[in-house]
């Protein structure tokens, strides 16, 4: 851990160092003592300069730092929290700039830093950092009717809601802003007993919701809040490819099939590690904190100012559990997801909610599988329902597609059993009827005048309703061999594409493997071969039963490779995928 620590004060050092080169010094600038950014401007949002500040904040307070007392850093660290107050709306909140204007969550996420901030420097003993601190107190100050007013988009942003209230609470002991806390806590908690929150955001939100509830939890004394915490970090455990990049193939958030490490989830696994005094979050703790190459998290999981803040979590000597990395661990599989969906229509909400989601693939059942250097996911409710790592080589997923509804199959249902892993929809489409006549809006019967968007839809009863049965069966054979059987029903002529997604930086081959766009290719008969630095996947047998390129409603994100095989119905095909 000292070691983590040292490198993050590097790092911290050489981050404000480059950063104090961004400060916008023109005086006339509206902008005026914030750090620019990616954007060209600067921004009060907690991807921006309030996160540069509690770097500066981390440095100049810090012994161990080359800023330690440095006159030139608190005179640009008192410039960048004017500029806060400046650009803080004159109902409390910030703006996050790209989007979410005026915005209580994302004023939340910077009050969870600058509460940290504010702390530091008003414990710490230099009578210089006072002006600063009072102006990062009067900042918080302002944004209290926001917190106790606002609402939220996300179900993430609840937690980061009342972790803001928590945090203000300790500073200015207003009852209010605890009870507001309770009404957003009487909502429940949004996870599996297997530790999954509602967005699925293994690579983004499941930290960030980790570090909040564990502030509520913490200042409220809420037990039942750490407890959410530490299942999602046991859960967390089962989703880490070999190489550190964590499990994204089924978010519902924009880490969807992005590239993620655990650097996020260092500063909850060493507060959880220290509070449970638990040898395997404290291995976490170091193994997430070796993926930390810059300070990418947002200003409220700032890492080491989350060490400067929190220096009681040493854990440099507690003892460490070896990091699991053989394992085959079912997840969501006594959720009880249908039962849920059922309930859907009775609530009234009839799916609609503004600018959010209704993640309505919550709890969905998935396999996670390590072997080693190999990483298997098999997944039910996502895109895709395989992906495989094997060394550096990656298959991203495989996914079908088809013509029936059209576009990329969802399988409902994933079945264990004995180490063959099933998974089944049934597809149905039929056709809209006329809606009953006593049903029609008054004067629409008749009218030479009826927009389409006018009528109640609802009410038209189904015709000649068609179903699709499909299914997909994974099993291992041996320790480098996998089948995948797709199979479908005896419905004739429904045009499939069985498609694997590869990672851009291996090489595609294979004797009948043809080039289609850019990326894109169709193995019509044999085998074909994926291989990056002597890891090698390869797959057989292709097929080419039908000529269409790509299948209507199904699209292929860019910066991966695509390997299709074309099938018809009624198909029952087996893939082998071989690992060398």
């Amino acid at each position: 851990m000292d070691a983590i620590y040292n490198r993050l004060v590097s790092l911290n050092d050489e981050l404000t160092e480059a950063t104090l080169l961004n400060q916008i010094l023109d005086p006339l600038s509206k902008y005026y003592g914030g750090i620019q950014d990616e954007t060209g401007i600067a921004r009060a949002n907690h991807m921006s300069t309030p996160r540069i500040i509690a770097g500066w904040v981390s440095a100049v307070v810090n012994p161990d730092s080359r800023y330690y007392h440095d006159s030139f850093l608190l005179n640009a660290l008192d410039k960048a929290v004017s500029f806060m107050l400046n650009r803080q709306h004159a109902d409390g909140t910030i703006s996050l700039g790209s989007t979410n204007y005026h915005s209580p969550p994302d004023t939340a996420f910077v009050v969870g830093g600058v509460t940290q901030m504010y702390q530091l420097l008003h414990k710490h003993d230099w009578a210089e950092v006072t002006p600063v601190a009072d102006k990062l107190k009067l900042f918080l100050e302002r944004t209290i009717p926001a917190m106790l007013t606002g609402g939220c988009h996300t179900p993430n942003h609840r937690w980061v809601i009342t972790a803001a209230l928590s945090l203000l609470h300790e500073i200015f002991p207003q009852p209010a802003l605890l009870a507001r806390a309770e009404d957003w806590l009487a909502e429940g908690l949004d996870m599996t007993e297997d530790g999954e929150w509602t967005e699925r955001s293994n690579g983004i939100y499941n930290a960030v919701s980790d570090i909040a509830l564990y502030h509520t939890g913490r200042l409220m004394n809420r037990p039942e809040l750490i407890e959410c915490v530490r299942r999602n970090l046991r859960m967390m455990m089962y989703l880490i490819h070999p190489t550190g990049e964590v499990v994204t193939d089924y978010s519902g958030r924009q880490d969807f099939g992005q590239t993620a490490t655990m650097a996020n989830y260092f500063p909850i696994y060493r507060l959880m590690a220290a509070y449970d005094k638990d040898p395997i979050f404290a291995a976490m703790a170091d193994y997430a904190g070796s993926f930390i190459t810059g300070f990418h998290e947002g200003v409220n999981n700032h890492p080491l100012m989350n060490m400067l803040v929190y220096p009681e979590a040493d854990i440099a000597q507690l003892e460490r559990a070896p990091l699991l990395d053989r394992y085959v661990k079912v997840i969501n599989a006594q959720h009880p997801m249908k039962e849920h969906l059922q309930q859907v229509e009775e609530v009234g909400h009839h799916s609609q909610i503004q600018h959010s989601s209704m993640h309505f693939t919550f709890g969905a059942p998935l396999v996670r599988i390590r072997e080693l250097d190999q990483s298997v996911t098999i997944m039910s409710q996502t895109p895709s329902f395989f992906s495989l790592r094997q060394g550096k080589a990656r298959l991203l997923g495989i996914k079908l597609a088809t013509s029936f509804s059209p576009g990329i199959v969802k399988f409902a249902d994933l079945i264990v059993d004995e180490g063959v892993y099933k998974l089944e929809t049934v597809l149905e489409k039929g056709y809209n009827g006329p809606i009953p006549r006593h049903l029609l809006r008054a004067g629409t019967e008749g009218s030479t005048l009826s927009p389409w968007y006018l009528l109640p839809h609802q009410h038209r009863p189904m015709t000649h309703s068609q179903k699709l049965a499909l299914q997909a069966e994974i099993m291992k054979s041996g320790d480098s061999e996998w089948t995948v059987r797709v199979a479908s029903d005896e419905r004739e002529d429904v045009f499939t594409q069985v498609t694997f997604i590869f990672g851009n930086e291996g090489t595609v081959s294979g004797e009948d493997l043809h080039a289609g766009e850019e990326g894109k290719y169709f193995l019509q008969s044999g085998a074909m071969r994926y291989e990056v630095g002597g890891d090698v996947i390869e797959i057989s047998s292709g097929a080419y039963e039908h000529k269409l390129p790509i299948l209507r409603e199904d699209s292929h994100p860019a910066g991966c490779q695509y390997v299709h095989v074309n099938l018809v119905t009624p198909y029952d095909r087996t893939f082998k995928i071989r690992l060398r």
